[in-house]
């Protein structure tokens, strides 16, 4: 009997729900993947929610596939990285297992969405040098980052049409302050545990590509394995480039099978 595909995980960003990977998810569907999209607790209006809380929920739902033996393939967006890198500790194939007709139940990849490269231990500013962007405010009487220097439309979907991007600002989140300021036990540099496929944003304006650029040469740098494409694209290219960004997705789960 052949291997099942791999589930595909989804973490999303902060600020963003599941729904912000709905067009990739449509795309992918011909595929017939098993598809899992983490609803992050930190964007849940419970202003006590942390990093953490995030790392459980995207743990347990990995788990959940490679307990019952299915490999799983992570795909990770801004803040998701930090998360998704963090969830799969120990749940990677040991050493000396890689290539096809070996057991399943292992994370096998990830891939890198518009997005930096966490420290074992770190906090979400840490991957980003510590200090929050001039973008962010924090509002300590509500316990959540509001964005008021930079209008989302113009942070995330400039590239998006109009009437798109005004419904998907109508479904942006709150973002906890403590899920992206303190530290977590379980944040882990997952990503040097697993071959990773890293989609770049030319056109971001939340995180800049030659931010990004950088980030990706540093986890080479680290011993990483990092395989790097760039999209056109505003900070949001699963939205407003779908097919790039599921067409990536394919090329990175068929080269993580081997």
């Amino acid at each position: 009997m052949s291997q099942p595909k791999p589930t595909l995980v989804f973490v999303p960003g902060s600020w963003h729900g599941p729904s912000v990977y709905s067009k990739v998810l449509a795309l992918l569907a011909p595929h017939a993947f098993k598809t899992v999209v983490i609803d992050l607790p930190t964007t849940q209006s419970d202003r006590s929610k942390n990093l953490t809380d995030d790392i459980v929920a995207a743990r347990t739902a990995i788990e959940a596939e490679t307990t019952a033996g299915r490999d799983v393939v992570v795909i990770v967006w801004s803040y998701g990285s930090v998360v998704g890198s963090s969830a799969i500790q120990n749940l990677t194939r040991p050493k000396g297992e890689a290539g096809k007709g070996k057991t399943g139940g292992h994370v096998i990849g990830m891939v890198y969405i518009a997005t930096g490269f966490n420290q074992t231990g770190s906090s979400f500013l840490g991957a980003f040098g510590g200090k929050p962007p001039p973008i962010w405010n924090f509002n300590e009487e509500t316990g959540f980052v509001d964005l008021t220097a930079v209008p989302p439309r113009e942070l995330f979907y400039h590239d998006i049409p109009d009437e798109e991007a005004k419904a998907l600002i109508a479904e942006l989140r709150p973002q906890t302050i403590v899920s992206l300021t303190e530290a977590s036990p379980l944040a882990y540099s997952g990503w040097m545990d697993v071959p990773i496929y890293y989609l770049g944003t030319i056109e971001d304006k939340g995180l800049p590509v030659e931010a990004q650029r950088v980030f990706v040469q540093m986890a080479r740098d680290a011993g990483a394995e990092v395989t790097a494409e760039e999209a056109q694209s505003s900070h949001t290219v699963m939205m407003s480039q779908p097919e790039t960004t599921a067409e990536f997705i394919v090329k990175a789960v068929k080269a993580f099978e081997g």
